[in-house]
């Protein structure tokens, strides 16, 4: 029987916008790799990358969602089990910053209860075409109590760091739930059926 070679997985979801940079962050994170001719995503894809933290090899198995609402019902399944999500918008499209209040809302309605959670605002070497400033990412996070942090793929700025905070973030979790495997967990229905229009951009960093 052939050894594992890690000691824990973890599952992570990037959601958002189509067009706002998700494949090229992930490919970025895992490849160290950037191109602006990816085509939008159909449904699904995932990269695995093993990390290590605290001593511990960490497999991390990030799933890269279509941001198009027609693909939304071969997303939503994909959020169960998901460890820790990250909601990524373009910080040169407006529209992808408002949707983040409808991606958070598709969280409490898919998502486990506990899943770590993160903002990305994307494409900050783009200072030129930004239309979002980055104190407006720093209160919405502040307001959904979640972490924060702008990057750019194309410059490769904040890719690993971002990856990294969102995977200790569930590291110090789980080692809380090992403390806590005892005590009784209260589950709440956060469901929220309110549908907002998707819009569609290629990516570019």
């Amino acid at each position: 029987m052939s050894k594992k070679t890690y000691d824990l997985l973890f599952k992570l979801l990037l959601i958002g916008d189509s067009g706002v940079g998700k494949t090229c962050i992930l490919f970025r994170f895992s490849d160290d790799a950037f191109t602006s001719t990816f085509i939008s995503t159909i449904g699904i894809d995932f990269k695995i990358k093993t990390v290590e933290l605290r001593g511990k090899k960490i497999k991390l198995q990030i799933w890269d969602t279509a941001g198009q609402e027609r693909f939304h019902t071969i997303t939503t399944s994909y959020y169960r089990g998901a460890m820790g999500i990250m909601l990524v918008y373009d910080i040169t499209n407006e529209k992808s910053f408002e949707n983040i209040i409808k991606w958070l809302r598709n969280i409490d309605e898919h998502a486990n209860e506990d899943v770590e959670r993160m903002i990305l605002g994307n494409k900050c070497d783009m200072t030129d075409k930004r239309v979002v400033s980055k104190e407006r990412g720093e209160n919405i996070a502040r307001e959904y109590g979640i972490r924060f942090m702008e990057t750019s793929a194309k410059a490769n700025i904040n890719i690993e760091k971002a990856f990294s905070e969102l995977a200790e973030a569930i590291l110090d979790q789980t080692a809380g739930k090992e403390n806590n495997d005892n005590q009784e967990r209260v589950v709440v229905d956060r469901k929220n059926q309110e549908k907002s229009p998707a819009y569609s951009r290629c990516c570019t960093s």
